[in-house]
């Protein structure tokens, strides 16, 4: 296939690629950012296609990588590293967090609200927000896993009502 023809059946799945970056991402620059991205590398790599491979299928995997690689550059790109004498950023004591739950007022309401619960939602409710499992709710409690659900989704409800005025 000669370089002229590569170049063609790529422009004409252009449109095709641009839907397969609704996979990835929603945002319209971004998807024409990846579905440029994903031709540069076609054309720059198509000494690597081999004619008996699926065209297609070799475009979209290239683009899967290349929004791979781009996600985890941006993801590294947030993480901040204290290169300070004795990490002193990292040591620097928070005067900025507001979040006080043993003293807060709602806190306090909110849990007063929740033992009001029948002792029937009250107990899965509890295990839940303490990090159980459904199925270990209902082994412990010896009663059917969609039973647990459903007391939870009532006590989750009882509780919106009660605390409707925050």
């Amino acid at each position: 296939m000669t370089a002229l023809e590569f170049s063609h059946k790529i422009a004409s799945l252009r449109p095709t690629l641009q839907t397969f970056t609704r996979r990835f991402t929603t945002n319209k620059e971004d998807s024409l950012d990846l579905v440029q991205d994903t031709i540069m590398k076609a054309l720059q790599y198509k000494d690597k296609y081999r004619d008996d491979t699926n065209l297609k299928g070799w475009l979209f995997t290239i683009m899967r990588n290349t929004f791979i690689n781009n996600y985890r550059k941006n993801q590294r790109a947030k993480t901040s590293h204290d290169t300070t004498k004795e990490l002193f950023y990292l040591n620097v004591k928070d005067e900025h967090t507001f979040n006080c739950p043993d003293s807060s007022f709602e806190y306090k309401d909110a849990w007063k609200n929740i033992n009001t619960l029948k002792e029937e939602l009250l107990v899965p409710f509890k295990m839940h927000t303490s990090g159980y499992k459904y199925n270990e709710i209902a082994e412990h409690l010896n009663i059917p896993i969609g039973t647990v659900k459903n007391r939870i989704f009532h006590a989750r409800k009882e509780i919106q009502k009660a605390l409707q005025g925050y």
